[in-house]
């Protein structure tokens, strides 16, 4: 999408659409799915996991944070990420929305 045309959009139009894209690579699923195997913060680990190089693995890393779904603190000279509950409430609830919607609908639809 355009960035001149999101003016026309909600805020949480715009943030649900942020949310998609940052889990619309199948890196970072990877990486949220190693985040939970692991059940606790990773740092550089992540390297030997995944079929990426660092500065690749890094720039999906950036995008999880911006997008609100990691969190990031600093330990010593690394950066030590874990998941963000805000981020990935916004998405469930979202979708307990269109699971409502569709529950009720029951396949009336055309």
């Amino acid at each position: 999408m355009g960035t001149t045309k999101t003016e026309h959009f909600t805020d949480v139009q715009n943030e649900m659409a942020t949310l998609a894209k940052a889990i619309g690579h199948p890196a970072r699923i990877a990486i949220i799915e190693y985040l939970i195997k692991v059940d606790s913060c990773i740092c550089g680990d992540i390297v030997n996991e995944l079929p990426l190089s660092q500065p690749t693995i890094s720039q999906h890393l950036k995008e999880l944070k911006n997008a609100g779904l990691i969190k990031g603190n600093f330990e010593g000279n690394a950066i030590c990420y874990c998941l963000n509950e805000e981020g990935f409430n916004k998405i469930k609830l979202f979708f307990n929305h269109v699971n409502t919607y569709l529950e009720n609908k029951k396949n009336e639809c055309c």
